[in-house]
């Protein structure tokens, strides 16, 4: 409990400014910056999604209907798994976060190793898909269903007061939603780590790199870990005695890859693309880990490792205060998990025909938001109504059961009439 408390003193600061730099992009950066600059067939635009994706903050399962949003508007392959690479391993938040826990060294090689691994990602893809390639637009692709990168509606309209407001709930209302729960998780699992597990255990591993990256690979490929989530637990790991290039290999394959964004790789944009990318995200994770442990001094990532004998001075009022606010905004997002979301209206028609559907896939308030735009493009529907916590959709209006499932599958996940 104690080393969990510690990681939390240290995180709060950093994870409440991160949020904050990340609710400033959502409201005042256009969405429309987004899909003009992707929906291109070449490499230039493998390198505008690379460089778009880096620093937003979109966990694991929310860049998927985002990249598959792109693919509609026409981002080439090369592009979509650029952009899927490159999203979930950082983020804004999640690069500061890795500063205050890990040190300055993680938190600058960690976004250089997304950008390799992305750029070379989308590069292969561009070369495995020559239909693609050969069929280059550089042309702007206008949306399919109106709803730009998948987020909320554009608030250009909104006053600079709007705008700060939006900056404020999606920092600290819906990002607290989608990242907290897996933050808790990663916290109370590094604490069990530290507590539980003797350093004999790891005794195998213990200078051993590529033993070290298999075992990382092995437990972070299948199971879900968002990019802030990581970070305490490759804390613990690398406590415990494995290399620090282990520890970078769980930030990176950690987040980019877990079972749903395989499986919905593979349907949408085929197993080809899937090769690459896992192909792509494996690589790069074990080359960085293996320059971290063999060629650059590995003192640089373990000097500034948080450790439980390291800070037994009592943390300062500003420290408590945002611990206490990060609790507070956690317990608010866990409270609005299980009330759910009220209905979004585009008319009141007492009239129209209600339908329920079963969404599965959904992770997140990105999901959910996708899955309900996804749903409000479909010709005929007047409102509609997506609950994250039960996977219901509610539907009103006169749009066949099959436009509105092709559309909710259409952003990645799938669909059945209830």
């Amino acid at each position: 409990m104690e080393q969990i408390l510690l990681l939390i003193n240290e995180m709060a600061p950093y994870l409440l400014f991160g949020f904050l730099i990340a609710g400033w992009m959502h409201a005042f950066i256009p969405r429309t910056l987004y899909s003009r600059y992707l929906a291109h067939r070449d490499f230039k635009s493998v390198v505008l999604a690379t460089l778009f994706g880096i620093p937003l903050p979109l966990c694991s399962c929310g860049v998927i209907p985002t990249a598959m949003s792109l693919r509609r508007e026409g981002a080439s392959k090369g592009a979509t798994t650029a952009f899927l690479i490159a999203t979930p391993q950082t983020g804004v938040d999640s690069i500061i976060a890795t500063y205050s826990l890990m040190g300055l060294p993680f938190a600058v090689i960690r976004p250089i190793a997304a950008l390799v691994t992305a750029l070379l990602g989308g590069l292969l893809a561009i070369l495995a898909d020559s239909q693609g390639a050969e069929a280059e637009s550089t042309g702007e692709v206008e949306p399919a269903c109106g709803c730009g990168s998948c987020h909320q509606p554009e608030p250009e309209s909104l006053s600079f007061m709007g705008k700060l407001k939006v900056a404020l709930h999606y920092a600290f209302v819906e990002m607290m939603q989608d990242i907290g729960k897996w933050l808790v998780i990663g916290l109370v699992v590094a604490g069990l780590i530290t507590a539980f597990v003797p350093d004999a255990a790891f005794e195998i591993f213990k200078d051993n790199s590529l033993a070290s990256m298999l075992l990382v690979l092995c437990i972070a490929v299948p199971m879900y870990l968002c990019a802030t989530g990581s970070i305490p637990i490759a804390v613990a790991l690398m406590l415990k005695g494995l290399t620090p290039g282990a520890g970078l290999v769980l930030l990176m394959a950690g987040p980019a890859c877990n079972m749903a964004s395989i499986l919905v790789i593979n349907k949408v944009l085929g197993r080809k693309a899937l090769v690459t990318y896992l192909a792509s995200i494996i690589t790069g994770a074990v080359g960085f880990g293996l320059m971290i442990d063999h060629v650059l001094p590995r003192q640089w990532f373990l000097s500034n490792l948080i450790t439980q004998d390291c800070c037994h001075e009592h943390p300062g009022w500003f420290t408590v205060g945002s611990t206490l606010l990060l609790m507070l905004l956690l317990a608010n997002a866990l409270l609005r998990h299980f009330i759910g979301h009220p209905t979004t209206k585009t008319t009141t028609d007492s009239e129209d025909m209600k339908q329920t559907f079963i969404i599965n896939g959904m992770n997140c308030n990105h999901c959910r938001t996708a899955a309900e735009k996804a749903i409000l493009s479909v010709a005929g529907v007047t409102a509609a109504s997506v609950d994250l916590a039960t996977k219901m959709a509610v539907v009103e209006g006169t749009a066949p059961s099959e436009a509105i499932c092709q559309a909710v599958e259409e952003v990645g996940f799938t669909c059945t009439k209830a």
